[in-house]
């Protein structure tokens, strides 16, 4: 059976309860990704200098925001000199009118795309869609939510939330596979039959962008099915996007990057394939879009610009506990995990209000960035920026205001912690029930006999 991803207007806690309706599906969702997060772990340590390469890259990162003018025009400029056509888009409706406007020149209804989280941002799928341009996702996971009509629920492993036996059902469907076939090597194979197809008569490519050079004008393009290079070699226009923050200065610089990506992503020490785009063959066609998209917005925030140092390598998501036991899905926006929840405020404030406050702040995810992103410091940050512009519901204003009075206030803070004491002991009904958020998924703990405070005051005499 297919799964559905939740309507929008829905926020965060109320998606995550949708998804944990399914307990098996969560349990094995949560020891997948922790499975992965481990394999991360001992390809990081198996480099000496791993901490080192982490401080090398978020200093290169550092410079490049605090030069990006300068090096977006060089990198045009060299672009321009390999040949290739530079394209500059203020927002997602301009990005998707340009990559339209370059297929409409060609005359052609059907396009294949590698994977893209910029084109996701934007929605250009969709856009495309209208305009009557059929876009096919050649990575396989990406493929595989295409086909059921769902966004990806991961920046790396796009359907993760799927059972093999699920795709198999998906399989059959739409790619006529045999019923009740969920061999993963069967499944794979089928795929490259259908996709191939796609490649060997679609003259248009569109792929993303992993990094940008300035020094040489080029796009290194990193995938594990080479379905970027397949897509390209064979299209007569490559139409490559990306957001400015994706520029690095010197090729050189690629030897930290590339080391920590795939390791930070799925314990590799490389993907398979790490493409490097300079210049179209002689016939073809190639288009560098540089998207804004509140970038550079975000740039002049001094809280919040590292964000922009993200290499969406997806060490955050594996490492969260509210995302490994929430989907991607209930982020409702086109990054999960803790760097969405950092990301997406910025473009709507509004809408995407509830999204730092999916978290625990336990800054495992900054522990993990391959860029030393301070993750979990922005979404501390958001939700002061949040409650500060009126984006927090009343509950959660009155319940921090009492919070505030109680934590202010020493006696009271004793005399609460003594009450609350008693009732966990004497009348547990009053705390073990179903108005209490917690005892939904937990068993309460038993009260102490006193509070720490009590303990210390009382040993403290004694000594």
């Amino acid at each position: 059976m297919e799964a559905t991803a939740e309507p929008k207007t829905k926020d965060h806690a109320a998606l995550a309860d949708t998804f944990n309706k399914d307990e098996a599906r969560v349990d094995w969702h949560d020891k997948t990704l922790w499975f992965i997060r481990q394999k991360r772990d001992k390809a990081a340590w198996q480099i000496p200098d791993w901490e080192h390469l982490r401080e090398t890259a978020s200093q290169i990162k550092h410079n490049v925001l605090s030069n990006l003018h300068h090096y977006l025009e060089t990198f045009e400029k060299q672009a321009q000199q390999n040949g290739v056509t530079v394209h500059w888009a203020a927002d997602a409706e301009e990005h998707n009118r340009i990559v339209h406007g370059i297929i409409q020149k060609t005359g052609i209804t059907r396009v294949v795309k590698s994977k893209s989280m910029l084109t996701e941002e934007c929605h250009l799928n969709d856009y495309l869609a209208a305009q009557g341009i059929d876009v096919v996702d050649t990575d396989l996971g990406e493929r595989i939510v295409q086909l059921a009509g769902e966004p990806p629920s991961h920046i790396v492993l796009p359907c993760i939330h799927w059972k093999k036996e699920e795709i198999g059902q998906l399989f059959h469907k739409h790619l006529g596979t045999p019923e009740g076939n969920s061999d993963p090597q069967f499944l794979a194979a089928a795929a490259r039959v259908h996709l191939r197809e796609r490649f060997m008569t679609s003259p248009v490519a569109i792929t993303g962008v992993n990094f940008a050079v300035a020094e040489t004008g080029e796009i290194v393009v990193c995938t594990n099915e080479g379905n970027a290079d397949l897509g390209v070699q064979l299209a007569d226009v490559h139409i490559a996007c990306m957001g400015i923050e994706k520029i690095i200065p010197q090729r050189k610089h690629l030897g930290v990057f590339l080391r920590l990506l795939a390791r930070s992503a799925t314990g590799q020490p490389i993907t398979t394939y790490s493409s490097h785009f300079r210049k179209p063959r002689p016939g073809q066609h190639m288009h560098i879009v540089l998207v804004d998209n509140g970038r550079s917005e975000r740039l002049g925030s001094e809280d919040f610009r590292n964000a922009l140092k993200c290499i969406r390598c997806g060490a955050c998501m594996n490492t969260c506990p509210v995302y490994r036991r929430s989907g991607g899905h209930s982020y409702h926006y086109a990054i999960a995990g803790p760097i969405g929840s950092i990301l997406a405020p910025g473009l709507d404030m509004k809408k995407n209000a509830d999204l730092p406050f999916a978290s625990t702040l336990c800054g495992s995810c900054s522990n993990v960035c391959p860029v030393k992103i301070d993750i979990h410091d922005q979404l501390y940050k958001w939700r002061q920026v949040l409650a500060k512009n009126g984006y927090v519901s009343e509950t959660k204003k009155t319940g921090m205001k009492g919070m505030a009075f109680v934590l202010s206030s020493p006696g009271l803070y004793r005399f609460s912690g003594a009450i609350g004491r008693w009732f966990s002991r004497y009348l547990p009904f009053m705390v073990n029930n179903s108005l209490n958020p917690w005892y939904k998924q937990r068993e309460m703990p038993q009260a102490p006999k006193e509070s720490f405070g009590e303990w210390y005051r009382k040993n403290k005499k004694k000594s």
